[in-house]
């Protein structure tokens, strides 16, 4: 199928055509008819699937035919909410894309910034609203948003919302929005609690669903790096001495691990950057700026922090720790083998990560096979774990003496979150 097909206007086909774009991704096709249409959409896809020009596309169109029906008000007519500010950006680039022939009026707000070029913005009239929920909830406590003329909401990255803990701020800014809107509401994994906010917000929704969360790209090959953890830093030496890897985006657990990285490789002359919640948004921009123009070649960030990063032709992702939640796996080697390329994602597995590989291997359904390098742990991987677990029960024994004990693991129906 065409975008000419999708009964998109000219100005939206001429503006697809300079980007570049002539065939529709499958949630592209099958979002953007029942989104023309006015219904609500619950959409689940995974990183790098086009979701963002699924919804941006069609809305550009109904507020662009609106637009030239009605006299132009200054008021705010679609809000998109999302988690991460390095997101939010890339959302507007899209809008401003796509848009470019029709007039309309976005902007994007984020925290980190001083607000006063924002509100200045505001002043002036906006169609389109980007924004992350604190900076959104803070600028209409001053009176600057007003969002009583919505037409139309998406929450973008709703999963990750969660993981961040901004439901209970979503949820403030429905209660401020027209009970009559269109409603998108868009997220790469559907836990129970999604569900549940996604059930109170929508209207008989249409559902479209490209891709399971379970599954990885075919044209990613995976390879699994077991590996004592105070030898992950020369095994990372080890396989950046090879120059065919000429990018490589490595995540990290913590910011306090993505940080530690980057001293390690700025040591051994390797250009790096680290990205973060603990960065300045000028810094956050400048290294994905420095990353997506080579000028960097490793780019370490945490999870949150990498929602919305979409670089061209990344070949390589590094799990320098494993996530302990499994579809976080998916999500991160997303990030190369996107729009059918193909990638390389290699990943760092020690003791204490056993039980995380696991996961992620009932996850995908399938084993990623190992890696032979010159740092193969000292003793057997799962004699390691046998010393952890019982180090752990040990622990907690001493430290639950005749309560409950979960040995280290997660509470069932629980998970537990990391810092970025």
């Amino acid at each position: 199928m065409l975008f000419e097909e999708l009964n998109l206007i000219e100005p939206i086909l001429k503006a697809l055509k300079h980007e570049g774009y002539t065939q529709p991704t499958p949630i592209q096709e099958q979002s953007i008819p029942l989104i023309l249409q006015g219904k609500d959409l619950l959409g689940c896809a995974q990183t790098g699937t086009g979701k963002t020009a699924a919804f941006a596309i069609p809305i550009l169109q109904l507020l662009y035919q609106q637009k030239q029906q009605h006299k132009e008000q200054k008021t705010i007519k679609s809000l998109i909410l999302t988690p991460t500010r390095e997101l939010a950006i890339q959302i507007e680039e899209s809008f401003t894309a796509y848009g470019r022939n029709l007039g309309l009026k976005h902007l994007v707000i984020f925290g980190g910034v001083s607000q006063n070029p924002q509100t200045e913005a505001l002043k002036r009239g906006v169609d389109i609203l980007v924004a992350t929920p604190g900076r959104l909830l803070d600028l209409m406590n001053q009176r600057f948003v007003n969002l009583e003329h919505i037409q139309i909401l998406v929450l973008d990255e709703a999963d990750r919302m969660l993981d961040m803990g901004f439901v209970n701020d979503v949820k403030k800014v429905i209660a401020k929005l027209p009970q009559k809107r269109q409603t998108l509401f868009f997220s790469a994994t559907m836990p129970s609690e999604i569900q549940q906010l996604a059930n109170t917000i929508l209207r008989n929704p249409e559902k479209v669903e490209v891709t399971p969360v379970s599954s990885t790209a075919e044209t990613i090959e995976q390879a699994m790096f077991y590996v004592d953890r105070e030898d992950k830093r020369s095994l990372l030496l080890h396989i950046l001495k090879d120059k065919d890897i000429r990018t490589a985006l490595v995540f990290t657990r913590t910011k306090h691990g993505a940080d530690k990285v980057v001293k390690d490789l700025l040591r051994a002359n390797i250009t790096a950057e680290a990205i973060h919640g603990n960065k300045s948004q000028n810094a956050r921009q400048r290294a994905l700026s420095n990353f997506k123009a080579r000028t960097t070649r490793i780019l370490v960030a945490t999870d949150i922090a990498a929602r919305g990063i979409d670089v061209d032709e990344l070949t390589h992702v590094i799990n320098y720790e494993l996530p302990n939640i499994p579809e976080t796996y998916v999500h991160r080697i997303g990030r190369t083998g996107r729009a059918g390329a193909s990638g390389i994602a290699l990943s760092f597995c020690d003791a204490e990560e056993m039980e995380f590989l696991t996961d992620i291997h009932k996850l995908i359904n399938k084993t990623i096979p190992a890696a032979d390098h010159p740092y193969q742990p000292k003793q057997p991987m799962m004699a390691q774990k046998q010393q952890v677990n019982q180090r752990n029960s040990n622990k907690g024994s001493r430290n639950n003496a005749g309560g409950n004990n979960f040995r280290g693991k997660k509470p069932s129906g629980q998970r537990q979150r990391t810092s970025s």
